[in-house]
Order: structure tokens, then sequence, then C-alpha cells
């Protein structure tokens, strides 16, 4: 158990049967009345976000988690299967927990987020940047450049994105998972 004063950014707390993470937080002390606590909480399974005001000295239950490195596997029906890198355990997520798995590549290294008493899954984290194979996309027209033209583009996940005129099929591509935009396009390593 812990009080209100213990509140800060990133903590886990238990609240109304769920688990969330304190993203903001306020100490307001009024001229008149008690001083009191206004938090933004995300939801660490759901992703909604609440504001909740704690009164000074309120007890909260804080929630021990741990972010650990897992490796994507495959995918089989309705799930991803994963092995954690250093214990070499397997374990699975339903395929609608996880966002922007459209860009998950077998081998690629994700980060989950585990309740440590329980060892229940709650997130799991693609990365924000990734590099990806185009496998196909039309071909670009020469000099038609004049404007920021996209065009779509098929990557090596079967995620479908817009790209510029100028990406062509086989070429290394970097991604911002978080927006599903083009960055950049990788040469030869």
């Amino acid at each position: 158990m812990a009080s209100t004063s213990d509140i800060k950014n990133g903590l886990c707390i238990e609240f109304n049967n769920g688990i969330y993470i304190i993203t903001e937080f306020l100490h307001v002390k009024p001229g008149k009345g008690p001083a009191f606590v206004r938090t933004k909480m995300r939801n660490v399974v759901t992703g909604r976000v609440l504001d909740n005001t704690f009164s000074a000295g309120h007890k909260i239950t804080t929630v021990r988690v741990e972010r650990r490195p897992y490796q994507y596997l495959y995918q089989d029906d309705n799930s991803f299967h994963f092995m954690h890198k250093d214990t070499y355990e397997q374990t699975f997520v339903p395929s609608d927990a996880i966002e922007r798995s459209e860009f998950l590549k077998e081998g690629m290294i994700v980060e989950m987020m585990v309740h440590a008493e329980t060892e229940e899954i709650l997130t799991c984290d693609v990365p924000g940047y990734v590099e990806l194979l185009v496998t196909y996309s039309e071909p670009g027209v020469k000099g038609d450049t004049a404007t920021n033209a996209t065009k779509p583009a098929t990557l090596e996940t079967g995620a479908e994105i817009q790209v510029p005129l100028f990406i062509n099929e086989g070429d290394l591509i970097k991604i911002n998972t978080a927006e599903r935009s083009y960055m950049e396009r990788i040469r030869n390593k």
C-alpha cells in the first residue's frame, strides 16, 4: 500500500478492478479545504485514459510490473507466439491484444509489460520504427515528382502503407509504426 504522496509518472496502480499507469499528476493545495492530487491514468490493457482526483493521504494499491524483451516467433489462427530472450520460455498473446500487429516480422524483438506477481502479460509494444521489405508496388513514372505524390505499397508482413513514387519492389524502407507512415529508404548495408 502507498499513499498519494508516492504518486509519480509511470507508477502502476490498481484502480476500479484494472491496472493503470499514471501519465500525469498534480499535487494541489488550495487556500481553503484539504489538499488533493489530480491524475491522468491510462489503462494498460484497454488504453483508455481516465482523469481522477485523490484526496491527500488516500491509500492506493501499487502494482509491480516488469518490462521484458521477447522475440516474435509466429502467428496462428488467433494468437501471436513469442519467446523470452533470456529464459527461452514461450508464450502467446491474443491477436486483438496487440496494436499495430501488422508490422510484426518473425525474429523481431518486442517489449512486453508483465504483472510481476501473476506473470500475466499486460501489453505488447511493437517497436516505434521497423525496417521492412517492399514486396509489391506499382512502378513510378519518371518525372512525376512535382508534388509529394504517394502510392500504395505492400510490405513483407502484409501491411499496406503509402510511399513516395521512387520506392520500388525489393526496397528496404524504415516505417514509423505509430503513424503507419514511410520514414526513409534504407540503402544496401
